[in-house]
């Protein structure tokens, strides 16, 4: 649970501008570890932005020095403390919430970035991996780290990961729980960039900035099919693109696209 000092700050800080939007996970004191609190409060406030039809980016990051330590281990140990016959279904209820905020950072229709200042640890490694994207700071470190607490990964990393790294690392990241660096995460793709200059939060921005002016329609249809190509046969693949694609023939970008190709130019 979070200290006093903490409960009087915002559990997730939210940054709009323009077309980007970045949610700062906030609880620097305990690196960012989830809680209950900032879990159903991040879930809220990506599903705010996901109906702001001007935000096309969202930026994930940590405030202090790490990204997410993961599952908060005072929440870990009061779980362990109720009467035995109550520890599964409160865990079950748990993992619904975890399910829930998961679910829809992977699903959401913007283009997704997680900024990683630090220790993305267990939980905080699947909610990095959830994101389309990962740019690295020098100093960000990743970590299957459940298995050290005598845990499986819960926060979709069993499906990411293998998806970004292959089978056999993942196999290996996994049953070990050893830390990975950013230049070890950039090389097995774990991470996608590794920003340089010391300024994570610009170079991240940067990167956004590709996808900014792309429509937002045709970003959210392709990305609820080719995040799950890998399971889905190519018939059906190939008939999920048909659909999108007749969808898109009636969006106003695609109507104000042809339009500005087709509008005559001045001569000089």
């Amino acid at each position: 649970m979070a200290d006093e000092n903490e409960a009087a700050e915002p559990v997730i800080l939210r940054e709009v501008t323009g077309p980007v939007a970045v949610l700062t996970l906030n609880r620097p004191k305990a690196r960012n570890a989830l809680d209950d609190v900032m879990r159903e409060t991040l879930r809220a406030e990506l599903e705010a932005l996901a109906a702001d039809d001007d935000v096309r980016v969202i930026v994930l990051t940590g405030a202090g020095s790490a990204f997410c330590a993961g599952g908060d281990i005072k929440g870990m140990r009061q779980r362990l403390e109720q009467p035995p016959g109550q520890v599964a279904v409160r865990g079950w209820r748990r993992q619904q919430q975890t399910a829930a905020f998961i679910t829809t950072l992977a699903n959401i229709g913007q283009v997704t970035i997680a900024a990683v200042n630090g220790p993305a640890m267990g939980l905080g490694m699947d909610v990095a991996l959830a994101c389309d994207f990962i740019v690295a700071a020098p100093e960000a470190q990743f970590a299957a780290s459940f298995v050290k607490r005598g845990l499986v990964p819960d926060g979709g990393g069993l499906y990411t990961l293998p998806r970004r790294i292959g089978l056999q690392l993942t196999k290996e990241l996994i049953y070990s729980g050893r830390t990975v660096g950013a230049e070890e995460a950039l090389r097995i793709h774990l991470a996608d960039r590794l920003a340089t200059s010391g300024d994570l939060l610009a170079e991240t921005l940067d990167f956004a900035a590709q996808f900014t002016e792309n429509s937002r329609s045709a970003i959210a249809l392709m990305k609820s099919i080719v995040s799950r190509t890998f399971e889905t046969p190519f018939e059906l693949v190939s008939a999920q693109g048909r659909a999108a694609q007749a969808i898109s023939y009636t969006t106003d970008e695609h109507r104000a696209s042809v339009e500005q190709f087709l509008k005559p130019k001045s001569k000089s």
